[in-house]
């Protein structure tokens, strides 16, 4: 009794150490392997590639717990004499295997994606020009998430029939089921497509201004989600809009314009209609000359009609650059210089005026002056 003893002691012992080095063991390849891992980390951020960082820094967490996991099932298979139980058959260790293999796996491709979409969108920030011909923010956005969505439901199609789930039997409950899904997700599922339609057409992109004439809809899109469009106002209110109105809508999109005009109409003194010729033909010659103006497009500087007080011309033109805060810069230099040339040649702005001709006795009474008799 007692060798028997003794034996079953030495067993538990001998287990007991080869559990003990196959912690340790594990423990050091995970290590060494986080070291490798961060030694080429260094060298890769030296370059331009954003694929080869994002593959390094994605696959980092996956293969530290892939190597935990698969050191803790070959403990558990080395033990499995010693463990007496269901839970650790054959079978079920390989289930886990796979199990851990396929969420390792998804967790690695979605984190890949997401980092390749940070380090892209970054890229196209630092160079605009560079990389709006291939990518833009919004068409990025739509593809890391529909590639992101993939990964998952491929994968849990590959794990399902792993848990005993057929996926037959689950597509034959969808179809019922999604009827009547369908008809409570009416509004769920125009506005995804509504969302689809804005990723196709490509009416407008994140950071676009948009406007509509049919709402009091006016803003910068800040992001473009499968249900909603979220709108920064002017104000920086959030305005949330369902995607399935953008099927209906007429949008404006400011952003997209080539130029900025500058349509205005100055009034000078009919007594200086003499000099309106000459006003006319310095103003158009100080917007050709100009280096903001865009020649290229319509301009126009005219004596237009003869106004109530004043004598007026318009300037219709087109200035070079889109920007909101650079146009008006642009805008007041123009105007200054009209100031200059109407005021260089003796002539002046008109205003409203009131003459009063033919009154040649006119009597005011005075207080105090009347007859007092």
């Amino acid at each position: 009794m007692e060798e028997l003893f003794a034996i079953g002691s030495l067993q538990d012992l001998n287990w007991g150490v080869r559990v003990f080095g196959i912690v340790t063991i594990t423990l050091l390849f995970r290590y060494v392997a986080m070291r490798i891992l961060t030694v080429a980390a260094r060298h890769l951020d030296k370059t331009e590639n954003v694929w080869d960082d994002a593959l390094l820094e994605s696959g980092r967490r996956p293969l530290s717990w892939f190597i935990l996991v698969m050191g803790i099932i070959w403990a558990i298979e080395l033990g499995h004499g010693y463990l007496q139980t269901e839970l650790f058959s054959d079978e079920n260790i390989n289930i886990i295997r796979q199990l851990a293999f396929i969420a390792l796996t998804m967790m690695f491709l979605v984190r890949f994606f997401t980092l390749a979409e940070e380090r892209i969108l970054a890229k196209l920030e630092a160079d605009p020009e560079g990389g709006q011909s291939r990518f833009d923010p919004t068409t990025l956005h739509a593809l890391a998430r529909l590639l992101r969505l993939s990964v998952v439901i491929s994968s849990a199609l590959v794990a399902l029939p792993m848990l005993g789930i057929e996926i037959t039997a689950l597509l034959a409950f969808g179809g019922v089921g999604g009827i009547a899904i369908g008809f409570a997700a009416q509004d769920l599922l125009a506005n995804f497509f509504g969302g689809l339609m804005i990723y196709l057409d490509r009416p407008f992109v994140i950071g676009d201004w948009i406007r509509s004439p049919d709402r009091q809809i006016e803003g910068t899109v800040e992001n473009i989600g499968w249900r909603l469009t979220i709108v920064r106002t002017f104000d920086k209110r959030p305005l949330y809009i369902p995607n399935s109105v953008f099927t209906t809508l007429a949008v404006e999109n400011p952003s997209r314009m080539s130029n900025r005009r500058i349509k205005e109409t100055i009034g000078i003194r009919y007594e200086d209609a003499a000099k309106m010729a000459i006003i006319v033909a310095d103003v158009k010659s100080m917007l050709i000359n100009h280096e903001e103006i865009d020649t290229q497009q319509t301009l126009m500087v005219n004596f237009d009609s003869y106004a109530t007080s004043s004598l007026d011309f318009f300037i219709y033109t087109f200035t070079k650059t889109t920007n909101w805060v650079r146009f008006h810069e642009i805008k007041q230099d123009v105007m200054l210089k009209i100031i200059e040339i109407v005021y260089s040649h003796g002539a002046d702005f008109a205003f409203p005026t009131t003459t009063l001709d033919g009154i040649d006795n006119l009597l005011v009474a005075q207080p105090g002056s009347g007859n007092d008799s």
